[in-house]
């Protein structure tokens, strides 16, 4: 009789457990107005033959069909939620919608990620964005998107990754409080808008998480200041903007950064011995700015950096030799500068045997539009075509001599 009762009881609890079958699943009726409602917004009365949309069939039950043919994908479901099947997830494909997203329902309270990159969604950010209150990750990459983001965005408090980049938004974003109220975001994307302003003082650094921002390609203007960015960044992009100047603590101060990219603005000044005595740094690149002179660290064996690029700036005066000794480097482009002189033997050390295995070989070296002079040490002409970059550089100084191109070993 115990063994009878065990049996029962097993059974039952495993009743308990089981998932739901597809037949027994039903989806909330908010969130099947609001798949509708999104259908209607960016599919029009005729989806794109093929694509997400145009399977979405509501003669059956979204969450029940979810990759079958009626519903072949843009949606997964939750059946562990409540009572109801709740949509926990929407990523459409690249089909080319179009359409307003203002004019969908966003009435998604489960929702964890909204993925509608690579369309032809135009018109603002809806303030009805703040219904998503679970949201964890909004991507609307590569779309038409214009305007100034809501206030109603801060109401996204759960939000971990924020991709807005290449579309037509603007406004002065580092300047509101609502990016500030995101505490738990991990990586935003801003790159390729009209984004303005300047970085002011703690702007980003409340952002405890955030390890990924790039903000290349907007309307950004000013000075990079200390207390501006969040210690825990690794990935930092500023390209293409109209800063002028920065002050080197601020790098100091975020520790775990490897990848950082100034190019393209408008820096003055000197090129800061901070970046080379940086422990973490692997990735630097100030090219196309005003950048006239390079510091000289006390210390850089401690560096990390494996790629510098500083071409196209005004840097003058010889080549700096400390840049064949960071151990870890093995890109350096200084092209197109006024920097003059012969080319240390140091450089030609590095590329032949990495100064004697204690560093890593030059691998990419470009030398090209400057006024060096003299013989181009034999090493760098070994290295493999489109990895050295040297004579044309001699063909630029100002008073050249038939030895100034000469080559030997």
């Amino acid at each position: 009789m115990a063994a009878i009762t065990t049996i029962i009881l097993l059974v039952f609890a495993t009743s308990l457990t089981a998932a739901p079958s597809a037949s027994s699943i039903r989806t909330h009726p908010t969130d099947i107005d609001s798949l509708k409602s999104l259908k209607s917004a960016l599919g029009g009365s005729t989806p794109i033959p093929g694509s997400c949309l145009a399977s979405w069939n509501f003669s059956f039950d979204p969450c029940a069909s979810a990759s079958s043919d009626r519903f072949t994908c843009g949606l997964r479901c939750d059946t562990l939620l409540s009572s109801f099947a709740r949509v926990t997830h929407l990523a459409l494909d690249p089909a080319g919608y179009s359409g307003f997203l203002s004019s969908a329902s966003l009435n998604l309270p489960f929702l964890q990620t909204l993925s509608l990159s690579d369309n032809f969604l135009f018109g603002p950010l809806p303030a009805s964005i703040s219904n998503l209150t679970r949201l964890q990750k909004l991507v609307l990459s590569r779309n038409s998107f214009s305007g100034e983001l809501p206030d109603s965005i801060s109401a996204l408090t759960h939000l971990e990754e924020l991709c807005l980049d290449n579309n037509r938004f603007q406004g002065r974003i580092f300047n509101n409080l609502m990016i500030r109220k995101l505490q738990r975001l991990k990586r935003l994307e801003l790159q390729g808008n009209l984004f303005s302003g300047h970085l002011p003082p703690a702007a980003l650094a409340s952002l405890p998480d955030l390890y990924f921002l790039d903000a290349s390609d907007n309307e950004l203007v000013g000075k990079i200041s200390p207390g501006t960015l969040p210690k825990s960044l690794v990935e930092l992009s500023l390209r293409n903007n109209s800063f002028d100047s920065y002050v080197p603590g601020t790098f100091s101060e975020v520790a775990n950064l490897q990848v950082l990219d100034l190019s393209h603005n408008s820096l003055s000044g000197s090129v800061s011995r901070v970046f080379f005595a940086h422990q973490s740094l692997q990735q630097l690149s100030l090219s196309h700015n005003n950048l006239s002179s390079i510091e000289t660290p006390s210390s850089f064996n401690q560096s990390s950096l494996v790629s510098v690029d500083m071409s196209h700036n005004r840097l003058q005066g010889p080549l700096p030799e400390f840049m064949a000794w960071l151990p870890a480097l093995s890109s350096l482009s200084l092209e197109q500068n006024r920097l003059s002189g012969v080319i240390p033997s140091e450089y030609a050390k590095r590329a032949a045997a990495g100064a004697g295995g204690r560093t890593t070989p030059f691998g990419r070296l470009l030398l090209g539009g400057n006024y060096l002079f003299g013989l181009i040490p034999g090493p760098l002409t070994r290295l493999k075509p489109g990895r050295v970059n040297i004579p044309s550089f001699s063909a630029k100084a100002p008073l050249r001599s038939p030895w100034l191109i000469a080559t030997g070993s």
